[in-house]
């Protein structure tokens, strides 16, 4: 469950992976000065806020760019959202390990809502 923060310019969520044994919480800001977004994850194996990918929405669109390391090698990570109808969105995660010539999509998730919107 999503619940928003600041009056809509934020909002956290947290997730359960039941096989994986964990749980994680990403917390998204909106910088009002920039028209810019922030997206900080944590999970319970580590207790830390990893650092944040920012970005914006463009139409139904977002593109969100940060660095990060994976098993101890410096990463960039982008995240892209999809707004694919009015209850439905898509959210796939890439590393690139040599500075952005190649990508590594590693994660998607295909999101339906549930309940009523701001509900």
């Amino acid at each position: 469950m999503v619940r928003p923060l600041f009056e809509g310019a934020g909002n956290i969520d947290e997730i359960t992976f039941p096989t994986l044994g964990r749980q994680g919480v990403t917390l998204r800001l909106f910088d009002r000065g920039t028209g810019s977004w922030s997206i900080h994850w944590s999970d319970s194996r580590s207790g830390r806020l990893d650092p944040p990918v920012t970005g914006a929405f463009a139409d139904d669109r977002g593109d969100f760019h940060g660095e990060d390391t994976y098993d101890g090698r410096p990463v960039r990570v982008h995240f892209t959202w999809y707004r694919l109808g009015p209850d439905t969105a898509r959210w796939e995660q890439e590393f690139s390990a040599d500075d952005g010539r190649t990508w590594e999509l590693n994660w998607t998730m295909d999101l339906t809502r549930t309940g009523r919107a701001g509900a």
